[in-house]
């Protein structure tokens, strides 16, 4: 039995090389070999995140006050990640966000000289998508209180 051992290991070094060159003694070199062709072909994707824009326009009650410039606009994604924008002077906020499902959200307080508007809006499920308009409105309600001089 402990010939037939001897024979095997014989084989596995391979005597044809000489002595002491079977691969036993080639192992780091084989290592080393594999290591840089994984290294080598490894696989590569591309990390360019691709975005959308995203308007949303803020639609104020009748009778109330004109878009204006300044109002905060919260935009919500599914994992909860929140991007902040405010409006322009047509009351629109622009948001440059990945494609998903979003819901956007405003609470403002605007003063004038005879009047305290309270402004609240919600707006849930904006899909947006890199081959849609990507633009809604969001309807707000009002509170109004009015400043006594």
């Amino acid at each position: 039995m402990k010939y037939k051992a001897n024979q095997l290991l014989a084989a596995l070094q391979n005597p044809s090389l000489g002595e002491g060159q079977g691969w036993v003694h080639h192992t780091p070199l084989l290592l080393l070999s594999l290591l840089l062709g994984l290294a080598l072909s490894s696989c590569h994707y591309d990390e360019t995140l691709e975005v959308c824009t995203l308007s949303v326009r803020l639609v104020y009650p009748e009778n109330s006050v004109d878009p204006y410039a300044g109002a905060r606009v919260e935009l919500r994604d599914a994992l909860a990640s929140v991007f902040v924008d405010s409006t322009d002077a047509s009351g629109m906020a622009t948001f440059t966000v990945p494609p998903g499902i979003y819901e956007a959200s405003t609470s403002e307080v605007h003063e004038t000289y005879d009047y305290r508007y309270i402004f609240n809006g919600v707006k849930s499920l904006i899909i947006v998508q890199p081959d849609s308009m990507n633009r809604v409105d969001m309807k707000l309600k009002m509170s109004k209180k009015r400043i006594v001089h």
